[in-house]
Order: structure tokens, then sequence, then C-alpha cells
């Protein structure tokens, strides 16, 4: 038996390109012109063959490794001599840091700088009849030297083909599932700027960045104007098995997926043979934001919202599993989905946002009295002024005197926002809702109270629409008509406070003579430390209830 070294063949014009996937293990026996490794680089993935059959000894090489022609990848125990030359892979682009030379044949046809060249396709190597699986643009993109425009694949690698022209796109001369060969016409460009070079180049990288890591120069693929839509992925099971080997997807989807950290092995692809598309990715990561679907890393640790094991992620014990059954009779009934939607969303701000809550009283006898009048002096108008409406402008007027409690935060920017949406809590059958009163500064009590009531009549029947839910800069919880005294409410993000009022009660103040009785209304501030301090939070609250016992302060 004699040990043969497997060296990287002749991959083209290629530097460093990265292991993606080890395809064989120590002890496997493989033949000649077997698989041994996936390589990448950011235009295509291939396969690296063996040069000779045995068994493998020694892997030379690991995930995320670089390598390049004439680099030792494994160590085969052989008793056939390796083959006198390696059959390379697909070679489909040039190397990154330097611009691919030109291919010898599918000379391009030249052309003035402004008029229609058509793409060929260059030298891709030894294969022939490569199967069109991604058309990366359409008739009308603006495209530059280099850019990609389609994907083909060969049963051992997928590679881009770029343009060699920068211009617009006249016409689109393939469809998915088109067999080409070299010097085949892929496109038409309306050329722009320079002429286009008299020989096609080599499919590679727009940019010479020396950082392996730099990002594509173009957007993630996009399909083509006449090509089907790719139908809608499946709903994302993370209990489902893992898939094993490479996911069914080209270079730029991979890469595509790496930036947005999505987990390729869980993606349901769309496309041809299950192919994994662009639009497959953006779904996944949609359904995982919206919190519809889990990745099986969140699942493993409880997810975000999950009552089970939400507490892994943060090191704490696991939630307690019990069989409630042995205790007597129980039912069981699924949340709604504005629960489960909430409660993620309710989870995350508490443990995200580090909350302070100031409990305060505010004198609003003279209010409640004045509120009380004009209701009756507006008996026929049908609008029944609360004094939540009262609590809405008193917040507006507190909010331009303390602008911090009216901003969010961006990164490691504040922005204050010059307008004023207010947001107030609505109970309705089917949990917590939030409904918004726009421009809360340029209405009325009375406009407001009507704008309210229709608000909280849409959200009891769930018609209110995503825009009437949105937008708010400052929310107020309201339990006034429920009962209670005092409670921490949940800053609603990217809001940095919130208001909660329960319900008022008439109690002896002391007025420096005596005792009187006066109706006082409980308040509750929770504000985010990370944007405002305790003194601000104090004297926020303190010209609220100054507001709140003389309204005439609004006007000032």
């Amino acid at each position: 038996m004699a040990l043969v070294d497997i060296q990287v063949p002749d991959i083209g014009d290629f530097d460093e390109v990265a292991v993606i996937e080890l395809l064989v293990k120590v002890g496997d026996t493989v033949k000649a012109e077997q698989s041994l490794i996936t390589v990448e680089s950011d235009k295509a993935s291939m396969e690296i063959p063996s040069s000779g059959a045995g068994v493998v000894k020694e892997l030379l090489v690991k995930l995320g490794d670089k390598v390049k022609q004439g680099v030792v990848i494994a160590r085969l125990d052989s008793d056939a001599a390796p083959a006198e030359k390696p059959a390379a892979p697909a070679a489909a682009s040039a190397p990154e840091s330097k611009p691919a030379p030109a291919a010898a044949a599918a000379p391009a046809p030249a052309a003035d700088s402004s008029g229609p060249v058509k793409v060929l396709v260059p030298d891709i190597g030894d294969f022939k009849d490569v199967a069109v699986i991604e058309v990366l643009v359409k008739v009308g993109d603006t495209v530059k030297l280099e850019q990609s425009l389609v994907t083909v694949e060969s049963d051992k690698a997928s590679m881009e083909i770029p343009s060699n022209v920068a211009g617009v796109v006249k016409e689109i001369t393939v469809q998915l599932g088109d067999k080409i060969n070299i010097g085949d016409p892929i496109a038409v460009v309306q050329a722009s700027g320079a002429a286009a070079p008299t020989a096609a180049a080599a499919p590679a990288p727009a940019a010479t960045s020396d950082k392996p890591d730099a990002p594509a120069a173009t957007p993630a693929p996009a399909p083509a104007a006449g090509t089907p839509a790719a139908a809608p992925a499946a709903a994302h099971d993370p209990s489902a098995p893992v898939r094993t080997g490479l996911p069914h997807a080209s270079p730029s989807v991979r890469k595509f997926a790496r930036e947005l950290g999505v987990p390729l092995e869980e993606v349901k692809g769309s496309g041809a043979k299950g192919r994994i598309t662009a639009e497959d990715v953006q779904a996944f990561t949609r359904a995982v934001m919206s919190g519809a679907s889990q990745t099986r890393a969140a699942a493993a640790k409880g997810g975000a919202g999950s009552g089970a094991d939400s507490g892994a992620a943060l090191g704490l014990i696991p939630w307690p599993k019990v069989d409630f059954s042995k205790f007597g009779p129980i039912e069981r009934k699924d949340m709604s989905r504005i629960k489960k939607i909430s409660g993620a969303n309710l989870h995350r701000n508490w443990v995200m946002i580090p909350h302070v809550t100031n409990h305060d009283d505010a004198d609003i006898t003279d209010l409640e009295a004045f509120r009380v009048s004009t209701n009756k002096e507006n008996e026929k108008s049908g609008v029944k002024v609360t004094m939540l409406a009262f609590l809405i402008k008193a917040c507006v007027a507190a909010l331009r005197k303390f602008p911090e409690f009216n901003a969010s935060i961006d990164g490691e920017q504040l922005v204050y926002k010059q307008y004023y949406h207010i947001g107030f809590a609505a109970d309705t059958p089917n949990g917590l809702m939030v409904p918004v009163i726009k421009d809360a500064d340029k209405k009325g009590i009375m406009q407001i109270s009507q704008e309210m009531g229709e608000l909280a009549k849409k959200a009891r029947d769930g018609k209110l629409s995503p825009g009437e839910m949105s937008g708010a800069s400052f929310t107020i919880s309201s339990l006034g008509g429920i009962g209670g005294r005092y409670f921490t409410p949940i800053i609603n993000a990217p809001e940095v406070a919130i208001l909660g009022v329960c319900r008022s009660t008439m109690e002896p103040v002391w007025d420096g003579k005596a005792f009187a009785p006066r109706l006082m209304l409980p308040l509750s501030l929770s504000w985010d430390h990370r944007v405002i301090d305790g003194a601000a939070a104090a004297r926020f609250n303190v010209y609220l209830g100054q507001i709140l016992g003389d309204f005439r302060r609004v006007l000032l």
C-alpha cells in the first residue's frame, strides 16, 4: 500500500478559496474522481475530487481553511498510482485581489460606448451544457462591469456569469433551466461609458478588495422579469430533522444568508430540485422576526416569549414542567395571536430596557368638575369626554418641556421626535391593543375624545389597521375604569417612557390649615434609565401633576 497526497488541482485563477464542506472522513474508501471537499469563493462553489482511489488515512484541512492550487488536502492509502493530471472542477471566477485574465475563447463583439452588446458565456472550464439555475437581473436593470447576470450549475460546481460591460439590460436571452455553453449569448446590454472589452472575461468579482469577507458589489439576487415567482416556503419546523450535506443554494444566496445570520440548513427551498433562493432566505428571516417561526437554536433555548425555557439564554434554571392534571381537572386553550405577539414584545422590552418606575398622585378635583360640566353642556354632540383625553393633552405639554421623554435610542444616538403621537392601551376581548392618536398636539379635547372612541371600538371589533397602531412616541396605560392603586407599566419599545394611571379616589389632603377632600389620581411613570435619569423623571411627574391640577398651564 502506498501513501498518496491529494492536492488541490488547477481550479482557475483563484487565490485561497474557503473550505465549506468535508465530504469524506478518515477511514472512508474513495474512488478516483470522487469529491473530497467543497470550496467556495464569492462567485462560485466547487467540489475538489480525488486524483486516486484508496482509503482516507488523513484529512489535512478543516472547515474554514483557505486552500489554493497545490495544497495537500488529504492522504490516501492506495495501491494505485495517482492520476497523471487531476481533472479540474469548474473554474468559475478570478481571485478577489486581482482581475481575471481574458478568456481565449468566446470573444465578445466589440461595441461603441453606447451601443448594444451581447454578453456571451466565457470560458467556464471543461464543462458542457451547464444549466441556468438563477437569473439575477431583469430587463431594465442597470448593471456594473463584472456584475453577475446568471448562475449556472454542473454536477460538480455552481458559478455566476458576470457581465463584461456596464449598462442597461435590454434583453435576457436565457431562461431558468436552459443549458448553455461557452460562447452562448445570455443577455444584451446597452453599453454606457467605456467600450466593452473585446474578449469575454472569466467570471470574477467586480471588487478588488484584499479582504476576503468584503461585501459583494451586487445586491441579493432578484428574480428576472418573466420568470415564475417562487412559491412561498412552507412554515419552518424547528423540530424537523436537520438536513445533512451542503444546502442546495448558489454562492450568492449562501453569502446573503451568512450576512443575515440565517442557518441555510433550516431553510426550505422553493426552487427547482429544492434549491434555496434569495426569496426563501428573506421569507425565513421575516418569519423568525415576526415570531411566526424559530430557528433550532432559539427553540433549543426556549425562544423569545416561550414559557417553557425562555430563561435558558440568560443562564437561568429551566422553567418547571408540571403535570397539572395530577392535582385536579384542567382545560387547555391556545393563546390568542395577539397575546403571543404582545407577550414576545413585552418579554423583550422588560429584559432589554432598564425600567425604573416613579409613583405619584395628581389632584384632579377641579379638572374632574370641568370634565363633568363639559359633558353636560355637550350632551347632544354624542361625544363623551374622558379623563384620558385630558391626560393625553397634559402629557403632550410635559413632553414639550422634557423632550428626552419623546425620544428613542438608535444605536449610539438619540432620536428626538418633533411630533406627538400618543398611544393608549385598549383592553379588548382578544387582548391588549394600543391605538395611536396622531398629532395630539394639534387637536383639541373634543377631537381627541371622538378619535379615542372610534379607535377603541375598532380595537374591540378587531378592525384596527397596522397604521392605526404604529408611530407612537409615548404611551398611556389607563386602568381607571377597573381599579387598583399603582402598577409598573412596561415600556413599549422603541419608546423610552410610559405612563400608567389607576382609578382616582377621594382622599383627605392637608391644605396647610385643615384636611380637605380632594380627588387624587395615581400616576405610575416607567422610564428607560439609559435615556432618562431619576431627577428628570421626578420633574416630569411633578409638572404633569401641576398641569392636571390646573389645566390652564397647558396654554403656557
